[in-house]
């Protein structure tokens, strides 16, 4: 796996030079190509100049910022790290917070920080300092040309993890919910603990599998032979629950989904 950025994190007079790896893949999407419905020929998009209604290579492609109807000035990746050099090196941590602080909401993507030649003492400080303190950093960092905001924390005690935080202004506003005279019971409550604690288990994604693309793989080779494929019935679910007690405590004889009683 390459390293998709170097540079340095900045932690007061400290600096820790670091490796940046992408967290993620996208491994199990399908690929699909887009192709015409009448002739099943591959569509190609091309890149057409408005001015001599021709393809333009790549080569021959930059990037402008339009400051008026039609005029454009030239941005380079150099005029980006003239912006801002420091930036553009630098994770920069701002503050520490409690990691309880930050919604689920505003984690976007992950990264791992991997120590760079002669830094590995400082950066297993600043992973101890962290995991002793119960503490995240939030930092600031350029990565592809755009300023983004960061926490990292440590993972398993091993490594640790720059994960790409949103803006406030990025989050959209919290759709009315019309639950103002619901009201749930004690017991009903209880019992809702009860199925909850029932069902608690130590967490393995190992054990989670991407079941929906194995299965439209599977749906694609049926089609290549030429066999029909019909869609299995999908049972209806109620809306509502007209007897919340008596559901709960028919859910607390089963486990798991339903398929195992419990004595």
């Amino acid at each position: 796996m390459r390293a998709i950025w170097s540079g340095a994190i900045s932690f007061g007079l400290v600096n820790i030079p670091v490796k940046l790896y992408s967290g993620t893949s996208t491994e199990h999407s399908l690929d699909l190509n887009m192709l015409s419905k009448k002739d099943m020929a591959p569509i190609r998009y091309a890149r057409i100049s408005t001015a001599s209604n021709k393809e333009v290579e790549w080569k021959d492609i930059v990037k402008g910022y339009e400051i008026e109807k039609g005029k454009y000035v030239v941005i380079s990746d150099e005029d980006f790290r003239k912006a801002s050099p420091e930036k553009t090196n630098t994770i920069e941590i701002l503050q520490f917070v409690n990691e309880k602080e930050i919604d689920s909401i505003f984690y976007e993507k992950p990264y791992y920080l991997v120590p760079d030649k002669g830094a590995a003492k400082a950066y297993i400080l600043l992973m101890k300092a962290l995991e002793k303190a119960g503490k995240v950093a939030v930092a600031t960092c350029v990565i592809r040309n755009r300023e983004h905001i960061f926490s990292i924390k440590p993972m398993s005690g091993e490594i640790l993890i720059l994960e790409q935080l949103r803006y406030a202004d990025q989050i959209n506003e919290i759709p009315e919910i019309k639950t103002a005279n619901t009201k749930v019971t004690q017991q009903e409550i209880n019992l809702a603990l009860k199925l909850i604690d029932q069902l608690t288990e130590k967490f393995k994604p190992e054990a989670f599998k991407d079941t929906y693309t194995d299965t439209m793989k599977k749906l694609i080779e049926a089609k290549a032979k030429g066999k029909k494929i019909s869609a299995p019935a999908v049972e209806k679910k109620t809306a509502a629950v007209k007897d919340l007690m008596s559901v709960l405590k028919e859910s607390l004889h089963t486990t798991g989904h339903g398929k195992k009683k419990v004595a």
